[in-house]
């Protein structure tokens, strides 16, 4: 059977769902008791920007703000600062999305990576002005350059195994709307 239009769009928010709920319990699961030297990289926040920049219809508002804010939470940063610079930052690559259609994986890369540093500076910010304990800043630079590294990665397996490419110009969803 053909997948509609509506099909389509109904799969890829499960998917990015799904993807997103696995990499949070992913990080909840303890398999290494011992500190370590270097921060990982930010998955879930560069899966959400690439769905953001890329199909801004996949990834929904309310449910960014539901997964950064149960992040928050289960993390134990502060609740909402977090989800707030997402979201503020998804939205501005969904305001975008339409340019970002027409340009190379690498400025797309860049302007992604402007935004990932302008809100890891702002959280910075807002932690320090309120006197909120912090990861030291080394680490906080690690995952921040790692998330940024990834991110062409993310991307590449994103179209690769789940199909998630910028819509063609002219495309339309069920309801007649431009893409």
């Amino acid at each position: 059977m053909a997948e509609t239009p509506t099909t389509t769009l109904w799969l890829g928010r499960a998917v990015f769902l799904g993807i997103a709920l696995v990499l949070i319990f992913s990080q909840l699961v303890p398999l290494n008791l011992e500190p370590g030297g270097w921060a990982p990289p930010d998955l879930l926040l560069a899966v959400t920007l690439a769905w953001a920049a890329r199909r801004p219809d996949f990834a929904p508002f309310i449910v960014i703000a539901a997964l950064f804010l149960l992040t928050d939470l289960l993390f134990q940063r502060p609740p909402g600062l977090w989800a707030a610079l997402v979201l503020i930052l998804t939205e501005v690559l969904r305001a975008r999305a339409k340019r970002i259609r027409d340009i190379p994986l690498l400025l797309e890369w860049g302007s992604v990576a402007v935004g990932i540093l302008a809100i890891t500076v702002v959280n910075r910010i807002v932690l320090a002005i309120v006197m909120m304990p912090q990861a030291p800043l080394g680490l906080t630079l690690i995952q921040m350059l790692m998330t940024i590294a990834v991110y062409p990665v993310v991307v590449i397996v994103a179209h690769v195994l789940f199909g998630v490419s910028r819509p063609a110009p002219g495309a339309v969803d069920s309801l007649g709307h431009r893409l």
